[in-house]
């Protein structure tokens, strides 16, 4: 087996390569987090109760989930940059329609399509960046797509306080007489452009290639990747892992030999599901409205989400140093126990506050600052481990015949999970409170670490050719 690495690669080429991959990543971050903010104009343009609130927010996980589905099985039939590119399109468009929206269906409508522009970039970054980089620093490589996706949603934070302070409020008129919410959504628009220019110029996935039987620009691509010698190699053993008899095909993901999904789909689909069942995207979703139903004001709760994002940012900058050194595995499994004792010290604290007159959660400033804390430090554990690794696995351990039809299950149940989430956080914290609702995450989170050590294999230094199942 050829052994990729950092010293044999064209360093210059690949980190491009990367730079631009994650530009998905980024809007990714930034589609999920735009909502972050705009609840209030988004109930008084369109008159919504909060059934409607949570379904308009969570339409945008409807398209996730499609999108991702699609953009697995796409991958295999149209290549990883030509969908990419794709959801580029799709997510500039879903922006500028987002923004202008005249009624509620229409801006479901454009929130679904971009969802489906996020669910297929996704999916489609970190293979396609696991598909280019050298084994040894592939974990490294891919957990650049995790800062991006933080960036894009601390990006979306800043971009929405900014526009709020600027107009007065998210519900009052600003540029063009557009209200304030309506140019959180817009804003998107600029880096979606940036993104489907710049998939002009970096190559299609040579494992791709090779499963199309297009082996001379295969040889190409990991010529300017590796080298002469090392590609010629590389590609004898591309073309091995591949089927003989037929091309990838979603059928492959059942075991030929047991009958049955295959044991690694599974695992990838173990990963995919409690990455949300632990509750993350209440705080990215939501993190506004949470901390005003913790006592906070509308200014101090984006400002608490700002503190947030870049406390992330740093979290998965520790992700990068350790990733490919100590392995996938052991940061899972430290994530979950550090985000299962974060989220019950927020239960503890959650638990110790008063309702008042309306029905909402009052804390005192004690316990509203170790909610705070202990949110800040689940979300360090969560980008420390299952944030960035989740993407690393998925990208990677599937084997090159199934890695398509896998990822389109796996971000399938990832989205549908996060739809579930989302739907569900406005009814569970208005119906059993904070504290029932965020004990049910705690409980996942412990969960999810005896999970991982029965369940889940190390792939950190393993070729993609090596991986089974």
């Amino acid at each position: 087996m050829t052994k990729t690495t950092a010293a044999q690669a064209n360093m210059g080429l690949i980190t491009a390569i990367v730079a631009v991959a994650t530009i998905g990543g980024l809007l990714f971050g930034y589609d999920s987090g735009a909502v972050n903010g705009t609840q209030e104009g988004l109930k008084t343009a369109y008159t919504l109760d909060e059934a409607g609130l949570g379904f308009t927010v969570g339409s945008l996980l409807i398209g996730c989930t499609l999108g991702a589905f699609l953009a697995g099985r796409l991958a295999d039939l149209m290549g990883r940059r030509n969908v990419m590119m794709l959801a580029a399109v799709l997510f500039l468009i879903g922006a500028l329609i987002q923004g202008f929206a005249p009624s509620q269906p229409i801006f479901v409508i454009a929130r679904i399509m971009g969802g489906m522009a996020v669910g297929a970039a996704s999916v489609l970054s970190p293979a396609y960046i696991s598909e280019v980089a050298p084994a040894n620093i592939r974990g490294r490589m891919t957990t650049v797509q995790q800062i991006m996706i933080i960036t894009g949603l601390t990006a979306a934070f800043v971009v929405n306080y900014y526009l709020a302070q600027s107009a007065g409020s998210s519900t009052s008129g600003f540029w063009l007489g557009l209200e304030a919410w309506r140019w959180m959504y817009l804003m998107q628009a600029i880096p979606a452009a940036v993104f489907l220019v710049a998939l002009i110029f970096i190559p299609e996935s040579p494992r791709y290639l090779v499963s199309k039987k297009r082996e001379d620009e295969a040889m190409k691509v990991l010529t300017s990747l590796f080298g002469a010698d090392t590609a010629t190699r590389k590609l004898v053993e591309i073309r091995e892992s591949f089927s003989a008899d037929h091309r990838p095909r979603l059928s492959d993901l059942i075991d030929p030999a047991k009958g049955g999904v295959r044991g690694i789909v599974w695992a990838g689909l173990l990963l995919a599901v409690f990455q949300q069942l632990v509750g993350i995207n209440v705080i990215f979703y939501y993190g506004a409205t949470l901390w005003q139903l913790a006592g906070f004001t509308e200014n101090d709760a984006l400002l608490i989400n700002i503190g947030s994002g870049v406390v992330s940012i740093a979290a998965c900058f520790v992700t990068v140093l350790l990733v490919d050194k100590i392995g996938r595995k052991p940061l899972l499994m430290a994530g979950s126990l550090g985000m299962a004792a974060t989220l019950f010290t927020m239960v503890y604290a959650f638990s110790q506050g008063s309702l008042d007159a309306d029905g909402q959660l009052v804390l005192s400033s004690q316990m509203g600052m170790l909610a705070v804390i202990a949110a800040n430090l689940y979300v360090i554990f969560f980008n420390v481990s299952w944030g960035p690794v989740m993407w690393v696995m998925l990208g990677e351990m599937f084997p090159n015949q199934i890695r398509g039809s896998a990822l389109a299950v796996a971000g399938f149940a990832q989205w549908g999970s996060n739809y579930l989430i989302a739907q569900t956080f406005p009814i569970m914290a208005a119906g059993l409170g904070l504290t029932i609702t965020y004990s049910f995450y705690a409980v996942c989170a412990a969960i999810s670490f005896f999970l991982v050590r029965a369940f889940i294999k190390e792939t950190a230094g393993r070729e993609l050719e090596e991986m089974e199942g």
